[in-house]
């Protein structure tokens, strides 16, 4: 099983995170050498224990993983634990142990105090790593469980290594150093010749050249050169045995400048395809702006004539409030008109107040719906102008280093036309 472990403080932390709830299962195997049972006030014991000493990784955390498909038994994960609890000299220590369950996937974590209780000081950790490297290839050599190639050898865990250089020179122009290598090693190994290698690498932006200094190069397509040898992990005499048509590959200017003339046309082709694809969703949200619009006014149109019909009943029962002939002459006389005149004045003011709460209501929905399309709308014109900007950014590069590379190689032929020996001149072939 492979075997993880690192010093560590943050007691709460690690107890929150052994005891989380996103696992499917969460047991508390073990609590060794602690006053207390539960797993938080143990390892909050082990924390209060090592402020009187200046050890602020005052625990080991060890993560044992088995195999994805094998069924481990318990005994089988605590006899692990206890061969590396000898191992880094860990012995005695109070020590807890949890097992984790998740997708099918059963592991164990253990976790261990370092402070040694009657020295009040820290047990020394030295070469964990190697420590725990060595006992868990014995554990797959022990169960048969086939091993994996980061432990067979060093080496093979990471086939991809890359020096501090490489690095640097990868994160300059924003590429993992991994993925260029990948990308060397994989168009070396599908190919046997110089033109299958040139293709492989054609494949993923790169072109080959003959270099400066450093034998045969790839150029990616922003300019930048990579030795194949090193990129390769290979001997340079390896790869001239196999490339050895030096001259038919352009050098690294003339590769710059026939990758920046045809980074140039496809970013012509880009920026036509992005701006007609813009283009093509700003008129499909247009026409849902112009759908949206009619809609509104629709239903706007719908509520208007609903409360015109309203209204009109409520006047035709206003007016019939109103008494005609002797009953009407006696009421304007007793007053009981003019009462009836402010009922139906009131009426008719709250009608109108009912009436326009209803349009504001239903003109603020229509507005969160518009207000949604024209966010939709308004994202899309900011991304339309960076995308747009950002090709054309790019295009100008490009057409900066073409001319700043043609120009390097004109002064070069000048140069060395200027250092060439001029031939004598000669007289003429005949005497008068």
């Amino acid at each position: 099983m492979i075997l993880v472990g690192n010093q560590r403080g943050g007691a709460k932390n690690l107890a929150l995170h052994l005891l989380k709830e996103e696992n499917e299962h969460v047991e508390v195997h073990e609590v060794r050498g602690f006053a207390s049972h539960n797993l938080m006030a143990a390892l909050n014991e082990a924390y209060a224990i090592s402020k009187a000493t200046r050890c602020k990784q005052f625990l080991f955390s060890l993560s044992l993983n088995p195999p994805q498909n094998e069924n481990v038994s318990t005994e089988t994960f605590e006899k692990a634990v206890e061969q590396a609890e000898e191992r880094l000299g860990l012995s005695g220590q109070p020590r807890a142990i949890v097992f984790h369950e998740k997708n099918g996937r059963r592991h164990c974590h253990a976790v261990w105090s370092r402070i040694k209780v009657d020295e009040m000081k820290a047990v020394q950790l030295s070469f964990t790593k190697r420590k725990l490297t060595e006992l868990s290839r014995e554990l797959y050599l022990e169960h048969g469980w086939t091993m994996p190639d980061g432990l067979k050898q060093s080496h093979a865990r990471d086939p991809r290594n890359f020096t501090l250089a490489q690095w640097q020179q990868a994160k300059r122009i924003g590429k993992d150093p991994k993925q260029i290598k990948a990308v060397i090693q994989e168009s070396w190994s599908v190919s046997d010749t110089q033109g299958a290698f040139a293709n492989a690498l054609k494949e993923h932006g790169y072109v080959l050249a003959r270099g400066d200094r450093r034998g045969f190069v790839a150029v990616d397509h922003r300019g930048e050169v990579f030795a194949v040898s090193k990129w390769a992990g290979i001997k340079t005499k390896e790869v001239r045995s196999r490339l050895n048509d030096e001259q038919s590959l352009p050098s690294v200017d003339e590769a710059r400048i026939q990758i920046a003339k045809d980074m140039t046309v496809r970013l012509d082709t880009l920026f036509q395809e992005q701006a007609n694809a813009f283009e093509s969703r700003m008129v499909q949200l247009e026409e849902q702006r112009q759908t949206l619009m009619r809609q509104h006014k629709a239903e706007r149109q719908q509520l208007r004539d609903a409360q015109n019909t309203i209204w009109q009943h409520k006047q035709q029962e206003w007016r019939n409030n109103l008494n005609k002939g002797f009953r009407g002459l006696f009421e304007r006389i007793t007053g009981k008109r003019r009462k009836i005149e402010e009922r139906n004045e009131q009426d008719a003011w709250q009608v109108k107040l009912d009436q326009q709460q209803q349009r504001d209501t239903l003109i603020f929905n229509q507005l969160e719906i518009r207000r949604s399309l024209q966010s939709r709308i308004t994202r899309l014109q900011a991304l339309k102008s960076y995308r747009l900007d950002e090709l054309e950014h790019d295009k100008s590069q490009y057409q900066a280093m073409r001319e700043q590379r043609i120009e390097q190689l004109e002064a070069q032929r000048r140069e060395q036309s200027r250092s060439r020996p001029q031939p004598r001149q000669r007289g003429p072939d005949w005497l008068p």
